[in-house]
């Protein structure tokens, strides 16, 4: 069973984030970290890009595959955790910690409401 911060709002797309103010901290859940196994690459955003909801952001590569993370909410890029060029694994290691992806400033803050709470994305991947 998959660890689900209750703080988190989730994408159905495995993707979590942390709302503080305007900006977003996003990264991936602990079951896509485990579904996906081993990872040894992360391509992320560039700073200062800008991100629509649903369309596709960054790259993981594990062990067994590659896969597109999308971006849950809008906005322009601020941040990237330049730990996981040379750490990729921080991410099986600590998801919702260290492993955190990238930070957005949100462009539209009602997109939240849109994701999943943590009771539906528990639900959606323990089932």
């Amino acid at each position: 069973m998959s660890d689900v911060p209750t703080d988190l709002s989730y994408a159905s797309s495995h993707e979590w984030v942390n709302v503080e103010g305007d900006t977003a901290t996003i990264g991936i859940s602990d079951h896509a970290q485990e579904e996906l196994t081993e990872l040894v690459f992360i391509e992320l955003p560039e700073v200062g890009s800008q991100l629509t909801a649903g369309d596709p952001c960054a790259v993981v590569e594990s062990v067994k595959t590659a896969s597109d993370i999308y971006a849950p909410v809008s906005g322009q890029v601020i941040e990237i955790n330049d730990a996981l060029d040379t750490e990729p694994g921080t991410v099986n290691e600590d998801p919702y910690g260290d492993g955190w992806f990238f930070k957005v400033r949100l462009s539209n803050p009602d997109e939240i409401n849109d994701l999943l709470s943590d009771e539906e994305y528990a639900e959606q991947v323990n089932t």
